[in-house]
């Protein structure tokens, strides 16, 4: 002990959170909606109704409950050198010792020295005899150990165990918004590929359109074959961009169906238009704030605290450790004896141990655990910045993307009213056909590019949905430590 440094300085925690997000004002803001509360304010029952599918049938949220499970069932086994270790020793033993392991035996001649001659004297001379003994044992009794927590060794192992269920608490939350958030986000990719089908669509009903229009030029000799052949590109490339939006909407179903806990054949998602759908108006209030509604901030919380705990029952271990042991019961060889008073044996002790020399055993665990403590708490500031930078990159998202999606729209106006123009110079023959393919691909392109950044515009609500903890809040924490402390008491008979 004398060569080992016991002293602990633990690593800075000190993160002070700013006092404003930089892209909105400061001002207080009360927690999102949860789950499907969150998923009714876009405006779809449908919606709404695959979040709330999600949360209680998505496998990864159902695997973090059984963790929870696990978690609880082991603080039950961490805490369990807080209790005297009692138990039933009752034997019942019938053992024959060989008379050969007891004795040399004993040999008879059984002859007169007068009568029989010396060669009789050896054939009758018999056999040494040797004799067996039988022994029973009865006993009914019972043997209970206890080690005094002096140094608080023990104390230490049950907080640690219970804070990491808190933990599993915590991160049970967290995948529970990871998976609302993987739902919106896929319905938004639905909608978003049925919106770019009606619009290729639309597009290949456009260049028919002027491709018929070319072909009758051509017909009268107004037009060149090369006309006809690069409108025939333009009508083929629109063509060919349906089946890999087919196949994103199909696909896209399918993973719905995953994330819902269903198989693909059994469910239907109807969709519609991502322009049907609402921007729901969010409040992220302060940093402080955002950071107390974090489950993910709050698991790294409690790991860390867990993982202290673990240091000083690392540290402990150096110390003496005494144990009391105690036995109570009754003993007798024969089973009618067993009862009776004097049958009654007792025993009481008291074992002292000191750790003297180990070959560095201990030490090397109290480093270990201090340095994972220092892991945890570079990993825990890391939470804190990753909980304000994800607020603050949606925040920007859903501010830039609002002026991209109304851009992209004047674009598209523009380019609409381009090819109208262009398609009247067509009939007119006053137009170039380089000019004409160049107006109509800018019009597709630019409708495409619109339905993406509505996509992503959305996306940053989701975004911003998750960087805001959900609707996790100091109060379901407190809620969260309840059921934990619950599951700790609930149960304690003799038996499950």
């Amino acid at each position: 002990m004398s060569a080992c440094d016991l002293e602990w300085e633990k690593p800075d925690l000190a993160t002070p959170p700013p006092e404003r997000f930089r892209e909105t004002r400061p001002a207080s803001a009360t927690p999102i909606a949860r789950g499907p509360d969150f998923a009714a304010m876009f405006g779809s029952k449908e919606l709404t109704d695959l979040v709330a599918m999600a949360v209680g049938e998505n496998l990864d949220v159902a695997a973090a409950a059984a963790r929870i499970q696990q978690a609880d069932a082991q603080a039950r086994v961490a805490s369990a050198a807080l209790w005297p270790n009692i138990s039933m020793q009752d034997i019942a033993r019938r053992t024959r010792v060989p008379g050969t392991t007891t004795n040399v035996g004993s040999a008879s001649t059984g002859f007169s020295p007068a009568t029989t001659s010396p060669a009789a004297s050896s054939l009758s001379t018999s056999a040494p005899r040797f004799s067996g003994r039988e022994f029973n044992f009865f006993q009914l009794g019972l043997t209970a150990s206890y080690e005094i927590d002096f140094w608080g060794k023990n104390e230490d192992a049950s907080y640690a165990a219970r804070l990491l269920a808190n933990a599993s608490r915590f991160n049970r939350d967290t995948v529970e918004i990871s998976t609302i958030a993987s739902v919106l986000n896929a319905y938004f990719q639905v909608l978003t590929a049925q919106d770019r089908l009606r619009i290729a669509h639309n597009n290949v009903a456009i260049a028919e359109r002027v491709y018929r229009a070319i072909q009758a030029r051509f017909e009268v000799g107004v037009a060149s074959v090369l006309d006809v052949a690069q409108q025939e590109t333009i009508l083929a490339q629109q063509r060919a961009s349906i089946p890999p939006l087919e196949q994103t909407l199909r696909q896209t179903r399918n993973q719905l169906a995953l994330l819902v806990g269903q198989a693909p054949e059994s469910l239907s998602v109807k969709g519609g238009s991502l322009t049907k759908l609402i921007y729901p108006k969010v409040s992220p209030g302060l940093p402080s704030e955002v950071l107390l509604r974090r489950p993910d901030v709050a698991n790294a919380e409690a790991q860390l605290a867990s993982q202290e705990f673990s240091v000083l029952q690392a540290r402990a271990m150096f110390f003496p450790s005494i144990t009391l042991t105690g036995q109570y019961g009754v003993q007798a060889a024969l089973l009618h004896n067993l009862l009776r008073p004097e049958a009654i044996g007792w025993q009481i002790a008291a074992n002292l141990a000191q750790p003297i020399f180990d070959g560095y055993n201990l030490q090397g665990n109290y480093e270990q655990q201090k340095g994972r403590y220092a892991e945890l708490a570079a990993l825990y500031k890391k939470q804190i910045l990753t909980a304000l930078t994800d607020t603050e990159n949606a925040l920007v998202a859903s501010k830039e993307m609002a002026q991209a999606v109304r851009l992209q729209t004047l674009a598209v106006a523009a380019a609409q009213r381009a090819l109208t123009a262009a398609e009247m110079r067509l009939q007119e023959g006053t137009i170039d056909i380089v000019t004409l393919a160049t107006t109509q691909n800018a019009l597709f392109l630019a409708q495409d590019q619109l339905a993406l950044a509505r996509l992503s515009y959305f996306q940053s609500a989701t975004s911003l949905y998750q960087a805001l903890g959900g609707g996790w809040s100091p109060t379901t924490r407190d809620a969260e430590i309840a059921h934990a402390n619950a599951a700790y008491e609930a149960d304690k008979g003799l038996h499950p």
